[in-house]
């Protein structure tokens, strides 16, 4: 299961969030968002858990919990959505 994590300390790292959810299963992977100009991370970021279980039980005991001085927000992350480039609402101006 893809699982968001919102609300993030921006310095947390991928290796700290692993080791949280590893308390609840295994995780395949993590990926904190960097933004793409300044590097820094943007405070959300994603895990990966093959168990469906297992994600789920993370998901219970991590969301609102404090972690790193921050109450996280850890949902089941939403599809994907096809972005439309750069339109921005502007009726293709």
């Amino acid at each position: 299961m893809n699982i968001y994590v919102g609300n993030i300390s921006y310095s947390a790292t991928e290796d700290q969030l692993r080791e949280a959810f590893a308390a609840y299963g295994e995780v395949s992977s993590v990926a904190i968002v960097m933004d793409k100009y300044t590097g820094n991370s943007r405070g959300f970021a994603f895990v990966e858990m093959p168990s469906q279980e297992e994600a789920q039980a993370a998901i219970d005991g991590l969301n609102g919990n404090d972690w790193m001085d921050r109450k996280l927000i850890v949902n089941q992350a939403r599809p994907r959505t096809e972005r439309r480039g750069n339109d921005r609402g502007r009726g293709g101006q």
